[in-house]
């Protein structure tokens, strides 16, 4: 059974550019949520293995969508990664502190995003 990914990311084109990198990867079994908050209740029933969250969307943003989650799921059985599209160096650590496994800035190129869905779930 593949382990299931859920996607939370607002943007159209972002969302597809994540679905080909995992699709080219191996990684089938996709959930799409296209607000924090729908991801976290997402989260809560489709019970995923790895969520990957933007940072920057409307309503709650993947940063505290990831504490949200944090609350109500074990780090052990299901692990978060935040992407987002600018480099900061403050996020990384906001998102840590939120709960996220991982941190990537979204590129044209899947190694940074395909090494952390590999190293969080435990396919390295």
């Amino acid at each position: 059974m593949s382990k299931k990914i859920l996607i939370i990311e607002d943007t159209d084109s972002d969302r597809k550019i994540v679905m080909r990198f995992l699709n080219k990867a191996g990684y089938d079994n996709i959930v799409i949520a296209e607000t924090g908050e729908q991801g976290v209740t997402m989260a809560a029933s489709e019970k995923p293995d790895l969520v990957i969250t933007d940072t920057m969307m409307p309503g709650i943003d993947g940063f505290e969508t990831c504490r949200q989650i944090r609350e109500s799921h074990d780090q052990e059985t299901m692990k978060i990664i935040v992407t987002t599209g600018a480099i900061d160096a403050v996020d990384a650590v906001k998102a840590r502190k939120a709960g996220a496994n991982d941190y990537c800035v979204k590129t044209s190129d899947s190694t940074q995003i395909i090494t952390a869905v590999k190293n969080c779930i435990g396919e390295a």
